[in-house]
């Protein structure tokens, strides 16, 4: 399948925020303020929202119906240059057989959402050949302070056509800034954790991996040969449940033919150690041969970066350093 990069954005344009997966009624006023703000004045983005965003059902979600109308209505909408998640959850996986896939792919443009939408963003790849983006939701941007390494991704993958290196943050947290704005805690970052040294390059799969293996076996699940994976997983995920899950994709067709691994910062409830790590990733020997570091800014501790889902990078673990180089996006 052809590969459909979609048109960078700029000052000016549109942009459509939906709720695939929980609704944005559960979102603060303040998070829709200092992202509203942030949009327009920062980003110079014009800012309007799906008709069923507000929606709210005993789920903390919306109707499958309404979910999947304002997407293809997003997709259909001249004007809109690209559509946001408002934030993730743990439904949007159900959406994926009532959607015409054809609306997505004749009418591309940028797709950006992490954690649930990996789901999204990989059957979209799949089913249609349209480069989506893993990246901050809609609500990302609601902290009251953001750090500016965010942003600055954001702008190098969805404003910017060139190449870009993945350099690591100076500092991170995994607070729940949304409960308390105001105190903050931030950690040092150690840099990357190279588990395997060697040279990859290969097409972005992957993102968030309980919900990338949602897609194992069905039509929505993309080839796996020439990739490289990005993983990462949230709070509820421990070393063990990490360990089966991405066990579960060594197990899938053609994963002899993924060059590498890029796995994202784990979040402090994980409990998971480099040491621990390391050793659960040695004890395979399926992934002997690739390189593999951990540790990088995506996922859900803050802050994080954007990368294509479909696109292109060059991974280079040697001599004890790493670099990260997205080629094409």
């Amino acid at each position: 399948m052809e590969k459909i990069y979609p048109k960078k954005l700029k000052r000016g344009d549109s942009i459509a925020v939906i709720a695939p997966s929980m609704s944005m009624a559960l979102i603060g006023d303040d998070c829709k303020t200092y992202s509203k703000k942030y949009f327009e004045d920062e980003l110079g983005l014009k800012v309007t929202f799906s008709n069923n965003a507000e929606e709210l059902d005993d789920f903390r979600s919306s109707s499958i119906q309404s979910r999947v109308e304002d997407l293809q209505n997003a997709f259909l909408d001249r004007n809109i240059k690209a559509i946001f998640t408002i934030i993730g959850g743990f439904n949007c996986n159900q959406m994926l057989d009532y959607i015409d896939w054809d609306i997505i792919k004749n009418n591309p443009k940028i797709f950006c959402g992490f954690s649930d939408i990996t789901a999204f963003n990989n059957a979209i790849y799949a089913k249609t050949g349209l480069v989506t983006y893993s990246g901050p939701h809609y609500s990302t941007f609601g902290q009251k302070e953001l750090d500016p390494y965010t942003p600055e991704y954001l702008r190098k993958c969805l404003f910017k056509d060139t190449s870009f290196e993945i350099v690591p943050s100076k500092r991170w947290t995994d607070d729940a800034w949304y409960r308390d704005q105001d105190n903050r805690n931030y950690i040092e970052n150690d840099g990357y954790w190279i588990v395997n040294e060697g040279k990859a390059e290969g097409t972005i799969l992957g993102a968030n991996l309980c919900t990338f293996n949602l897609l194992q076996g069905t039509q929505y699940m993309p080839s796996l040969d020439n990739s490289i994976l990005f993983l990462e997983d949230d709070s509820e995920s421990k070393l063990g449940n990490f360990d089966r899950d991405l066990h579960s994709i060594i197990h899938q067709k053609n994963f002899d033919k993924v060059r590498g691994i890029v796995i994202g910062r784990f979040q402090k409830n994980s409990d998971i150690s480099k040491e621990e790590f390391k050793m659960m990733i040695k004890n395979k020997r399926e992934l002997e041969n690739i390189p593999i570091v951990a540790n990088v800014d995506f996922g859900h501790t803050d802050p994080k970066i954007a990368f294509p889902i479909g696109g292109e990078c060059t991974l280079e673990t040697i001599d004890n350093k790493c670099k990260i180089l997205i080629t094409k996006h």
